[in-house]
């Protein structure tokens, strides 16, 4: 059903600025740019304004004000995302949560910390470290992402494959409601078994059901020791097929990251970083991380990996031998989706399916690019079986791009649900990949998800336009 929203009046307006200061509300054009679009494709959808409150009592104001007026609020982190969840789509206020980017606390003795959702990823990483803590979560665009961001889609990054997504380490969030209500949805304990678990149920609803303001994470010792592996394939199937039988060996990496060729050469030549040979006949790698606190059981895990890899037709085994050889490795995988995006028009698939199910995945995405016409570029999280799929738009006609390509990413989505798998493991649904939720739940499915928004957004104002459309 359609709702009939109210555009942003001068009331409005003097009331935004009233509760934020006149500095923290814009309407200016070039002022709203930036808030108009995020990292997804090319889209823009422009605000009516921007609002930037730096407290949850504010926060609270502002959302009273526009439930009470019907104006859509669409909240917004970094602008990092991959699904359109950021992009006022129905205009109204942008509701940035930039300065709310402290951490309140880190309790060392419990190893928990409370942090604003405006923190970057990165940021708190760092500061949880020279505790000798660690949190984990580490998406590619963690050098930018902030907390909240990663709250919105449950992201989770290379390191999810022994650790566990953002929603592993959410403990407790504060959350202002559409009627401005703040509420906490747990506690600050490991264990929660008292009535629904409305903690979970945010994490990942992608700004559709409340407000962030506080976080509560779980923290973990940081590992003393780590070690990274690069193993090329002439065979990107192969690379896949040996990523199970390293799990099925008892070994479980802090990272296994998959890279196929075309990923590769865009990636090492936009960071600039490639300080090795990439021969002619690799057709994918894959990068593997441990992490340990014994660095004997983590060489015996490295050589029977290297074992495992040779029986699936790898090429020579390398070893990063410096932090430095490290860190440019990692910097080339991180870059591979800004690597695609300079190099053409694109749209990015999450796919995600059982990990041994991968090599099948990725030869049924190359035979489907075959059958459309459309090239791909693969990468991903091998361990934990999330692929992402980047379709170049190249020389294909506008009218290809846009008529035949749903159809073609239509049945790599089928392909996942066959699989057992789904069609986001952690960019979310947004604006662009609603379309193809039926492919996943039915119609009596979506409804009770609908209707859990309705109770929780009678008015339907937060971040309307996405997950389910309107």
């Amino acid at each position: 059903m359609k709702v009939d929203y109210n555009k942003v009046t001068s009331i409005t307006l003097d009331f935004l600025i009233s509760v934020a200061g006149k500095d923290n509300v814009f309407t200016d054009k070039d002022k709203l740019l930036p808030y108009s679009s995020d990292e997804t494709e090319d889209l823009v959808y422009q605000p009516e304004v921007v609002v930037r409150p730096d407290s949850v009592e504010k926060i609270s104001a502002i959302l009273s004000h526009c439930n009470l007026n019907k104006i859509p609020v669409t909240t917004r982190g970094a602008g990092t995302g991959l699904s359109g969840g950021a992009l006022p789509v129905m205009g109204g206020v942008v509701l940035s949560l930039e300065k709310l980017n402290r951490i309140i606390k880190i309790d060392e003795r419990n190893l928990q910390a409370t942090v604003e959702p405006g923190l970057i990823n990165y940021v708190f990483q760092e500061e949880v470290k020279k505790l000798g803590l660690f949190y984990p979560p580490d998406p590619a665009s963690w050098g930018s992402c902030s907390l909240g961001g990663n709250i919105a889609h449950s992201s989770g990054g290379p390191k999810a494959v022994k650790y566990g997504t953002t929603r592993d380490y959410v403990l407790n969030l504060e959350v202002v409601l559409a009627n401005g209500d703040v509420i906490w949805t747990g506690a600050n304990t490991l264990k929660y078994s008292t009535g629904y678990n409305l903690t979970h149920l945010m994490v990942g609803s992608e700004g559709t059901l409340g407000i962030v303001t506080k976080i509560v994470f779980k923290l973990i010792p940081l590992p003393k020791h780590d070690l990274l592996m690069l193993v090329p394939f002439n065979s990107a199937v192969k690379a896949c097929e040996s990523v199970g039988a390293v799990f099925r060996n008892g070994i479980t990496p802090s990272a296994m990251e998959f890279m196929e060729k075309d990923a590769i050469d865009w990636s090492a030549k936009f960071s600039g970083e490639l300080n090795f040979e990439i021969k002619p006949q690799w057709q994918a790698l894959l990068l593997i991380e441990l992490d340990g606190n014994n660095m004997d059981v983590l060489m015996q895990d490295c050589e029977k990996i290297s074992e495992i890899m040779q029986l699936h037709e790898s090429d020579e085994v390398l070893f990063a031998d410096s932090a430095e050889q490290k860190n440019a490795l990692w910097k080339i995988r991180r870059k591979v989706g800004e690597a695609v995006k300079s190099n053409s028009v694109y749209k990015e698939e999450d796919t995600v399916v059982p990990r041994a199910e991968l090599p099948e995945l990725l030869n049924g995405v190359k035979e489907i690019g075959k059958k459309y016409g459309f090239q791909s570029v693969c990468y991903g999280h091998a361990g934990d079986g999330n692929l992402h799929v980047n379709i170049i738009k190249g020389d294909l006609s506008d009218k290809t791009w846009e008529e035949d390509l749903p159809k073609g990413i239509t049945e790599i989505f089928q392909l996942c649900k066959k699989l057992g798998g789904t069609i986001s493991g952690e960019h979310g649904i947004g604006l662009v990949q609603q379309k193809y939720m039926p492919i996943i739940f039915p119609e009596h499915q979506l409804n009770l998800m609908r209707n859990i928004k309705k109770v929780f957004d009678p008015n339907e104002i937060l971040n309307p336009g996405k997950i389910f459309g309107n």
